[in-house]
């Protein structure tokens, strides 16, 4: 096959179900012979810890036979380009990058053109702006002449809207969940917690009464009315000084997750607005998944198998419900690739050192201390750490990003640095996966994200979790009680807390068990992505539908004719109704059923 796609007969088809029937399936030889290429258009939400497991997947593809295109943020393309070069990000064969506009505004004087963009912020701009470049992107896509006719489109669940531009194409529409399975469940059930009155969090107010303070939850009217001859002094106050008695709530009967507590679920829930932009967008993109033609998830059977089954539930019911494959972990299964690009997208600068600084290092002596790409935390948190790890004793490596601080340099006590100085690295960012594949590590100081999570369980390291937000604290909580690989830090982080959970993790008894169960975890998960495992078997169950969805070839005229449609009206959304129509009329003469 020929990249002059120009010259041959073939188009996409609109395909609303996944995978599509035809009427030659009985025939493979035939079938075979007559499908092109298939194409499929990757999308990750616009973050570092979307766009690796994106990749993943885009790399999976691309190793089967697809042609890929995967698409960027504008921001985060120009940052690639400074990490990995021009040259790089121009793609390789079958595998090439577009980008579409975030529609957040950028920094204007460059100086913050490297930080991480402010998460609710992109989740609003994203979801208001995005869905015309993408329709946009793929009528292009479609009018190019070298290379294939999208076939289908993969995007991260929370950028949905790709959904409609998908349907209005009749393209199989497949969703990745990059978060664990439980962490869905915790925005899934968000509107539990709404329904039970749980969320949004009521007002806590103070009452004096004789100098005798006590706190309580109610109403302000009520108040008024109890206490209206009593002296009553009442304020709200910030929702992270609520009591830890209230954020400890148990939650009962949540389907799919075990003794949860308040503070366990996504900490968007922690608000007194009834309007919080980020609550209802969380139970817009995670119920819209039920649209999907499939949903694909970075975890397997073993670690979430009773959380993917929850999920599964809340999909839909019948024939057309998604089906949900569990594919992780993704850096198991993906390929090897001999281009870096295509391996590795990075948005900051990976320091090779780190690996070199490892080397001679004693099996599992060396604490590795890494928040993530999104984490801030307060420079006073900041010199913490830096004690806890001093006062420990051990090795360590610690990622320190640009941005790590809120609102100004990471600053380090010029006392820590010296006393440190024979046995710290600091690292603004580093190759992860190999670091915790090292022998030489034996504990992660890690904010719990999922990737950081998986990773971990893959090098069979146990970790010490300072949750910052979002999923981080659902993760948390199955690490540290239901797989048994991790301790909490107090969110209050102290340095003697830091330097008495290093020491247990490293020296203790609880350590010890720990370091097992995160060994088990790991030959689980490897078992899980070998040919024969439940991962393996899934991808290729998966590859398999979405290859037989790829359309076959038609004749040139009917090609023409919807080349002529896709490229005049395919970015209309009001002739959506009327373009598909057509389409199927052409293609039902072609033979489709």
């Amino acid at each position: 096959q020929t990249n002059e796609y120009s010259t041959q007969k073939s188009i996409r088809i609109p395909q609303p179900s996944f995978p599509f029937r035809r009427r030659n399936q009985n025939h493979p030889s035939k079938a075979a012979e007559m499908t092109p290429q298939p194409h499929a258009v990757c999308l990750p939400y616009p973050a570092q810890g979307h766009i690796a497991p994106m990749l993943s997947v885009a790399r999976l593809l691309h190793a089967r036979g697809f042609h890929v295109t995967f698409v960027n943020s504008e921001y985060n393309h120009a940052r690639l380009v400074r990490t990995r070069g021009t040259a790089a990000m121009a793609g390789g064969a079958g595998f090439r990058f577009a980008t579409i506009p975030d529609g957040m505004q950028g920094p204007s004087d460059g100086v913050d053109d490297d930080v991480t963009q402010d998460i609710p912020s992109l989740c609003k701009s994203t979801t208001e702006t995005c869905l015309g470049p993408f329709r946009r992107l793929l009528a292009e896509l479609n009018a190019a002449g070298d290379r294939p006719p999208v076939t289908c489109v993969v995007s991260d669940l929370i950028m949905g809207f790709s959904m409609d531009a998908a349907k209005e194409l009749g393209l199989p529409y497949v969703q990745l969940w990059t978060a664990s399975a439980v962490s869905y469940l915790g925005y899934r059930h968000y509107r539990l917690l709404i329904d039970r009155g749980i969320a949004p969090l009521k007002r806590a107010y103070r009452i004096s009464i004789k100098h005798i303070p006590t706190y309580t939850h109610c109403d302000l009217s009520a108040l008024a009315i109890i206490f209206s001859n009593l002296y009553v002094h009442a304020w709200a106050i910030d929702i992270k000084q609520l009591t830890d008695g209230y954020l400890d709530m148990l939650v009962e009967d949540v389907p799919g997750l075990r003794s949860m507590r308040l503070r366990d679920f996504p900490t968007f829930i922690r608000s007194m607005d009834p309007d919080e932009f980020m609550v209802g967008y969380a139970i817009k993109e995670t119920e819209r998944a039920a649209g999907a033609s499939a949903v694909i998830l970075n975890t397997f059977g073993d670690l979430e198998g009773e959380a993917v089954e929850a999920m599964e539930a809340l999909l839909g019911n019948g024939d057309s419900k998604p089906k949900v494959y569990t594919v992780g972990p993704l850096t198991l299964l993906a390929p090897s690739s001999t281009s870096s690009t295509i391996s590795n997208l990075s948005l900051w600068k990976e320091q090779e050192e780190c690996l070199q600084w490892l080397q001679g290092k004693e099996p599992a002596s060396v604490v590795y201390v890494n928040f993530g790409s999104i984490v801030v935390m307060t420079n006073e948190q900041l010199v913490e750490f830096a004690w806890g790890l001093a006062n420990s004793g051990r090795h360590f490596m610690w990622v320190i990003r640009r941005d790590l601080v809120r609102g100004d340099a990471a600053v380090l006590p010029p006392e820590f640095l010296a006393e440190t100085a024979e046995r710290g690295l600091m690292a603004s960012w580093c190759p992860q996966q190999e670091v915790l594949n090292h022998p030489a590590v034996g504990a992660f100081l890690t904010h719990s994200g999922w990737n950081s999570t998986l990773e971990s369980m893959c090098g069979g390291v146990p970790v010490i979790s300072w949750p910052f937000f979002a999923d981080q604290q659902t993760n948390c909580r199955y690490q540290c009680n239901e797989w048994g690989v991790g301790m909490e830090i107090d969110s209050n982080v102290q340095r003697e807390a830091v330097a008495g959970l290093i020491t247990e993790l490293m020296d203790g008894e609880k350590g010890k068990q720990m370091r097992k169960r995160a060994e088990e975890w790991r030959e689980k998960a490897i078992m899980a992505a070998k040919p024969g495992g439940s991962t393996y078997g899934n991808f290729d169950e998966l590859w398999s539908g979405m290859y037989s969805s790829c359309p076959r070839m038609v004749n040139q005229t009917t090609h023409t004719v919807l080349r002529w449609i896709n490229t005049t009206w395919g970015t209309e959304r009001w002739r959506c109704k009327i373009t598909v129509f057509l389409k199927m009329c052409l293609l039902l003469k072609d033979g489709y059923q």
